[in-house]
């Protein structure tokens, strides 16, 4: 077993360090980062590594070169340097209870108890002043400010709060830029820039670092550093699992790599791989730790379910967010549901797809059960029993299933059903189904809408809304959905599927091989 102690939760770059989990070593990058600017703001989803970042960047402005024996930076540093650090930890303000303004307030005074610096200032726009002020007669001073938004994310199902903390963080953030004379370094994390916050619209120096080629992997974790780091691991699993290493490889690359903040190099979400080697087992990890309800719903107000390489965008509106407005790309893109494909910095435009199967099956799931109307535990069952009734070639068991999904939905709500409400339930079941069979859902012009294989069966379905199943399971013959897989030793069965929007259910259904057409089915 594993002799390794996996830092899962673990922020603080101290408590890492004595307590000798294991660390994968940013502080090249860190050391790029301090040394060639001064204002810097970078984006990464949540348990993407931010607040470990900034800790790391404390403890090393503090001068304590003991915690860096063995990295990079241990003999490129001058540790004879020490600067005092105002490190605000907006994750740990207790805003819910006292209110952001008396939060604040508090984390102020408890920073300059922690510099040794009395506070008499009243209001907190003049104590953040007199704060970095006063400890900057140590020297200039480092402002590390760790989440600054999570007080706007956490109330964004609350337009009204997220908007009064946004006043807040507008007055407070605005001493900063007269404050420059005292600053060596700020650095700023969050998931969004929010443009009516006045670290933006004030600190015309802030860098975005977000997107920059040169630090994408100052968080995460790289291919390279997951095979130097996790050798072991990924030996004993493999044995463990009577794989091998590079088979075991390729499914941890498909489950938990993809993030991508440039469209080439790829990441993997650390909270992930490391509760995945800790565990020894497959999980949906950073997805269980928490999907807000309002994303799903602004997806599904959007109108939108096929999320997989079909999304561009503006770079522009990537980096923007509007809590008032809030445009479904840009979440996503921000709190890591989607990731960049490919990127064309000269023209300013970007692809976007989900990043790893964590997040597409766990995404999918819930936008399933969205469009079902239904609780998000009840989307996986119907996949399992549709996955069993196409392994028995139990046609009518795999109608009955179809049928349920859309007998679910209120009917209020079915009478303004769109024919996209048709298409979204299909691709979302089908592609979920294909987490546990080979199943493929197609939108393209000319392409079969499903085409499934078991050990067995290849299936191809069609499906029509308010037509005939006649129709659709011609279509499928006309245009040869089959016809790539005649060579294969297995039974092909096209299934021609058409749904009422009066009965919102299948209205008929009809089933035949290639060439070879069987009586109609209704229901």
């Amino acid at each position: 077993m594993s002799k390794q102690k996996f830092p899962i939760g673990i922020q603080d770059f101290r408590k890492l360090r004595k307590e000798g989990f294991v660390y994968i070593d940013k502080t090249r990058l860190i050391h790029q980062l301090v040394t060639t600017g001064h204002y810097y703001f970078l984006s990464r989803p949540r348990r993407f590594g931010k607040s470990l970042l900034v800790s790391t960047i404390k403890e090393l402005f503090s001068g304590d070169k003991a915690l860096f024996q063995g990295l990079w930076i241990e003999n490129n540093w001058d540790w004879n340097t020490k600067l005092p650090v105002i490190h605000l930890k907006m994750s740990q303000i207790d805003y819910q209870s006292n209110g952001l303004y008396q939060g604040l307030n508090q984390e102020l005074q408890r920073i300059g108890t922690d510099l040794g610096i009395q506070l008499t200032e009243q209001t907190l726009k003049n104590r953040f002043s007199e704060l970095i002020q006063k400890a900057a007669q140590s020297g200039p001073v480092v402002i590390l400010m760790d989440e600054y938004d999570k007080s706007i994310i956490d109330n964004l199902e609350n337009p009204n709060l997220a908007e009064k903390n946004q006043d807040i963080l507008k007055q407070f953030y605005s001493i900063l830029k007269d404050a420059d004379p005292h600053i060596r370094l700020m650095l700023v994390t969050g998931v969004s820039k929010f443009s009516k916050v006045s670290i933006f619209s004030d600190l015309n120096n802030l860098e975005d670092i977000t997107i920059s080629a040169p630090l994408h992997d100052i968080t995460g974790i790289t291919q390279e550093e997951l095979n130097r780091h996790f050798s072991a691991e990924i030996a004993e699993i493999a044995t463990n699992n009577s794989t091998s290493e590079t088979d075991l490889k390729d499914t941890i690359r498909q489950w938990y790599n993809g993030y991508s903040w440039g469209g080439k190099d790829r990441l993997y979400n650390p909270f992930s791989i490391l509760s995945f080697f800790k565990n020894q087992q497959f999980n949906n990890f950073w997805f269980e730790t928490g999907t807000p309800s309002f994303l799903v719903e602004l997806i599904r107000t959007a109108e939108k379910f096929e999320l997989d390489k079909t999304e561009y965008t503006a770079l522009l509106g990537l980096s923007e967010f509007d809590p008032q407005n809030p445009n479904f790309k840009t979440v996503l893109f921000q709190t890591g549901y989607l990731t960049i494909d490919q990127i064309n910095l000269p023209e300013g435009w970007c692809q976007l797809k989900y990043p790893n199967k964590e997040v597409k099956d766990s995404l999918e799931q819930l936008l399933l059960a969205a469009y079902r109307y239904t609780p998000s535990n009840e989307a996986l069952p119907i996949i399992l029993q549709l996955r069993n009734a196409f392994n028995n070639q139990n046609i009518e068991a795999v109608i009955e299933l179809i049928n349920a999904s859309f007998a679910s939905i209120p009917y209020p709500l079915w009478q303004g059903a769109t024919e996209l409400h048709y298409h979204a339930l299909v691709h979302l079941t089908f592609s979920l189904l294909g987490t546990y069979v080979q199943s493929e859902v197609n939108s393209s012009k000319g392409r079969c809408d499903a085409i499934v294989k078991t050990d067995k069966t290849i299936y191809a379905l069609e499906f029509k809304l308010d037509e005939s199943a006649d129709i659709a399971l011609q279509q499928i013959q006309d245009r040869g959905y089959l016809t790539p897989y005649l060579h294969l030793p297995v039974e092909k069965i096209a299934i021609g599927i058409n749904f009422s929007s009066k009965n919102k259910n299948v209205a008929d259904w009809r089933i035949g091989k290639p060439y070879d057409l069987r009586e109609v089915k209704h229901l």
